[in-house]
C-alpha cells in the first residue's frame, strides 16, 4: 500500500509539470501570434540556434523607410536589389526605376575611381567615405557608409547615404566667419596695441607734470574742471577763466555757483549731488554767465576716476557751450509750429471735399472712386494725426499745452479706450484687466490720448502677436495703469532713449511709420500731472509701458 501511494504522488508531480509546460508552450504561441516575439533561440544537438519570424524585419523596414538617410542594397554587379523612398527623392527619380539601376551611374565621372576604391573596401571590411551623387539637380556631397548583409538569396553591400549638403555649406560658412573674425581680431589687434601705445604715452605725459595736463586741459575748447570726491573744485583750465572773467579764488570749491543762472542752480545742484553720492556719469543742461554778464547755455559732464581699489580720488568735468544748437533747436520748434498751423487748414478743407464727394446723391459713385476716396481719408487721419502730434510739441515747448483737472475714475476712462481700441484694431485680443476703482485728479482727453497711444505703439511694435493686456495696480498712494505687449521689446541702450523726442525704435527686421514723438507728448503730459512714465522690457519677449499717476485721498 506505501509503493503504491508514493507512485501516485509522483505521477501527479509529473503531471502538474507538464500542465506549466504546455502553459509555457501556449503563451510562447500566442506570442509569436500577437508580434510580441520576432525571433526566439533554439538549443540542439549543434549549440544554440538564432529563429526569426518572417514578418520580423517589418519594424526595421518601416524604420529604413521613415530615416532622413538614403539606404540602398548592391550585389556583387553594383546593381541596386533595393532603395528606400529618401535616396530616390535626393537624386530625383520614381523609386520604381531606381531598382535595378547599377549604382555607378550616380556617380559623377571626377569621383569613379574614388568610388571603386570605396565600394571594394566596404565588400572587405565597414567602410565610410565622403563621395558625390549626380542628381536631376546637380551634384550633392554625401557620406557613404558600407557595410555587407547575409540575405536569404547570398551576401549584399549595405549602402548608408547621408546628405552633406547643409553641413558642407555650414563649414563654407564657418570658415568664412572665422577668417572675417581672424580678420576683425588682427585689426582690434593691432587697434588695441595703437590704443595701448596711446594710452601709455598720454599716461606718461600726465604723470610727468600737472603742467601737463594743464596744457592738454588749456588746450581744448571747453571749459575743463577737476573736483575732489567731496565736490569741491580745484582746477580750471584757461577757457574758464576767459569766460567767466573771474579767478580761482572767486570760484574754487563751491563758488561756481555763482555764475549759474539762479532757474538753473537748484537742478544742477540736485544731480551734482547725485552723482557724487552715488558715484555715476554727472550730466546737465544749464546756463553760465559770462564776463558781459550774458547766459549762454552749456552741456556738463563729469566722469569719476577711480584707483586700483574702485574708490573715486577725483572728478574730471566739462562745460560746453550749446547755446546755438539750443537756438536752432528754437527755430525748429517755431518752424514747425508755424508748418502745423499752417498744414492744418488745407488739411480739414480736403477732409471735408473728400465728404461731399463721397455724399454725393445725384448718381452713383464707382466701387473703385469710393475705394480712393477711403484710402484718401485713411491718409489724411494719418497726416492729421502728425499734425496734432506737431501741435503739441510746439505747445510744449512753448509751455501752453492746457490741463483743466477735474476728479475721474480711471475704470471709465481705460474701459472706453481699450473698447475704441478693439474697434481700431479688430484682429487683436485685448485683456482688460483695470476694472478697480481709482479716483485722480486728471485731464481725461489727455490721459486717454496717453493711453492710446501706448495701446497703438504696442500693436504696432507686435506683429506676430495678438495679444494685449492692460491692467492697473495700486503702489502705495499711487495708481500704475500699465499695457503689455508680446512683441519684439527693446534693448537697454532703446529703453535709455525710448521718451526722447523724435526718437524711433529702429530694427532691422521690423520697420514702421511715425515721427517719434508720441512717448515724448505722453511724458510731458504724464509730468504735468505729477506721474512718472516708465518701461520694462527685453529684446524679442515684449514691452510694458506704464505711468503711475497720485491717487485723489
Amino acid at each position: 500500500m506505501e509503493r503504491a501511494k508514493y507512485t501516485y504522488d509522483e505521477l501527479l508531480n509529473q503531471n502538474n509539470e507538464l500542465h506549466i509546460q504546455l502553459n509555457e508552450a501556449n503563451d510562447t504561441i500566442h506570442a509569436i501570434r500577437t508580434g510580441q516575439v520576432d525571433a526566439f533561440i533554439v538549443q540542439g544537438e549543434n549549440g544554440h540556434q538564432l529563429y526569426t519570424l518572417k514578418t520580423a524585419d517589418q519594424t526595421y523596414r518601416v524604420f529604413i523607410e521613415k530615416m532622413n538617410e538614403g539606404a540602398v542594397t548592391l550585389n556583387r554587379e553594383g546593381l541596386i536589389l533595393y532603395s528606400n523612398s529618401r535616396f530616390a527623392a535626393m537624386i530625383g527619380m520614381p523609386l520604381e526605376k531606381v531598382l535595378g539601376l547599377a549604382f555607378e551611374s550616380f556617380i559623377p565621372k571626377e569621383y569613379e575611381e574614388k568610388y571603386t576604391e570605396v565600394i571594394n573596401n566596404g565588400w572587405e571590411e565597414d567602410y565610410k567615405e565622403e563621395i558625390c551623387l549626380l542628381t536631376n539637380n546637380g551634384e550633392i556631397p554625401c557620406l557613404i557608409s558600407c557595410n555587407t548583409l547575409e540575405l536569404d538569396e547570398g551576401v549584399a553591400l549595405s549602402l548608408i547615404l547621408t546628405d552633406l549638403t547643409i553641413q558642407k555649406y555650414n563649414e563654407k560658412q564657418l570658415k568664412h566667419k572665422n577668417d572675417q573674425l581672424e580678420v576683425a581680431q588682427n585689426a582690434t589687434r593691432k587697434l588695441n596695441d595703437e590704443l595701448e601705445d596711446t594710452v601709455k604715452e598720454r599716461t606718461n605725459e600726465l604723470l610727468i607734470s600737472r603742467e601737463h595736463f594743464r596744457l592738454l586741459a588749456d588746450n581744448i575748447p571747453q571749459m575743463t574742471w577737476t573736483s575732489l570726491p567731496n565736490g569741491q573744485i580745484n582746477f580750471y583750465n584757461q577757457q574758464w577763466f576767459e569766460y567767466t572773467k573771474l579767478d580761482f579764488e572767486q570760484t574754487k570749491d563751491w563758488g561756481w555757483k555763482s555764475v549759474v543762472h539762479p532757474d538753473d542752480l537748484p537742478l544742477t545742484i540736485e544731480k551734482y549731488n547725485y552723482a557724487l553720492s552715488n558715484g555715476q556719469i554727472f550730466e546737465v543742461e544749464n546756463r553760465y554767465r559770462n564776463g558781459d554778464g550774458i547766459y549762454r547755455w552749456h552741456l556738463n559732464r563729469a566722469i569719476p576716476l577711480k584707483n586700483d581699489a574702485g574708490e573715486i580720488v577725483l572728478w574730471v568735468g566739462t562745460a560746453t557751450d550749446i547755446e546755438d544748437q539750443k537756438k536752432e533747436m528754437e527755430r525748429k520748434d517755431e518752424f514747425i509750429g508755424i508748418a502745423s498751423h499752417e498744414l492744418k487748414t488745407p488739411l480739414t478743407s480736403l477732409k471735408g471735399y473728400l465728404q461731399l464727394i463721397a455724399s454725393y446723391k445725384k448718381e452713383e459713385l464707382p466701387d473703385t472712386v469710393k475705394a480712393y476716396i477711403n484710402k484718401a481719408n485713411i491718409a489724411i487721419n494719418k497726416l492729421q494725426h502728425l499734425v496734432n502730434d506737431l501741435l503739441d510739441v510746439s505747445k510744449i515747448q512753448a509751455g501752453r499745452l492746457e490741463y483743466r483737472l477735474d476728479k475721474i475714475d480711471l475704470a471709465g476712462l481705460i474701459g472706453s479706450s481699450v473698447e475704441n481700441a478693439a474697434h481700431i484694431y479688430p484682429a487683436i485680443s485685448f485683456q482688460n484687466n483695470a476694472n478697480n476703482s481709482y479716483i485722480i485728479n486728471g485731464n481725461p482727453e489727455r490721459l486717454e490720448q496717453v493711453l492710446m497711444n501706448l495701446i497703438n505703439n504696442a500693436v504696432k511694435y507686435s506683429p506676430q502677436s495678438e495679444k494685449i493686456i492692460i491692467k492697473t495696480t495700486q503702489i502705495e498712494n499711487t495708481v500704475r495703469v500699465a499695457v503689455t505687449d508680446f512683441g519684439i521689446g527693446l534693448s537697454s541702450e532703446q529703453i535709455e532713449r525710448i521718451f526722447e523726442r523724435f526718437y524711433r525704435v529702429e530694427d532691422k527686421k521690423f520697420m514702421t511709420s511715425g515721427l517719434g514723438m508720441g512717448l515724448y507728448i505722453s511724458t510731458e503730459i504724464i509730468n504735468a500731472h505729477n506721474g512718472k512714465i516708465g518701461v520694462e522690457s527685453e529684446p524679442g519677449k515684449g514691452s510694458t509701458f506704464y505711468f503711475d499717476l497720485p491717487l485723489v485721498s
